[in-house]
């Protein structure tokens, strides 16, 4: 059932994207044009987006149970670090360049055209990169052992 709830999830979230415009890179572009032909409509769009949003999650912390999970998996951080601030930039600079995030990214693959088979390859390849590196990251500090300090004796 979880699976079939994502399914349902995944296509409204794909449909809402083609409806506002979101697909478009021509379109998101015009929007992330502050100081030339500035394209507003978008942010009709995010604040749709975040009242929905909200509304949905204040109904789900009212729950003592998600429909379709053994537990909530609410987020446990909440701090902003060097790896949250250094994706966000990435995200953003990416977004500004081309036009396109992830989630449209997907979508427009269905109309399999280079650019986007393309954007959706090296999406996937950092993924995949930022993956090894954090992995390596993690054995690379449990094998090295610790070097004793002149106050250890």
């Amino acid at each position: 059932m979880q699976i079939l709830a994502s399914l349902i999830c995944g296509l409204i979230f794909g449909a809402g994207l083609l409806i506002s415009g979101m697909t478009d890179p021509q379109k998101v572009l015009g929007f992330l044009d502050l100081f030339g032909a500035w394209d507003a409509t978008l942010a009709f769009v995010m604040g749709g987006a975040v009242a929905v949003s909200a509304a949905g999650f204040a109904v789900a912390r009212r729950r003592s149970a998600p429909a379709f999970s053994a537990r909530f998996l609410w987020p446990e951080r909440s701090d902003i670090d060097a790896p949250l601030l250094v994706g966000a930039v990435l995200f953003g600079i990416g977004w500004s360049l081309v036009g396109i995030c992830p989630g449209p990214a997907l979508v427009n693959l269905a109309g399999f055209t280079l650019p986007i088979v393309v954007f959706v390859a090296a999406m996937i390849s950092g993924m995949i990169g930022y993956e090894f590196w954090r992995r390596r990251a993690a054995t690379d500090r449990i094998e090295t052992p610790a070097i004793p300090s002149r106050a250890d004796g």
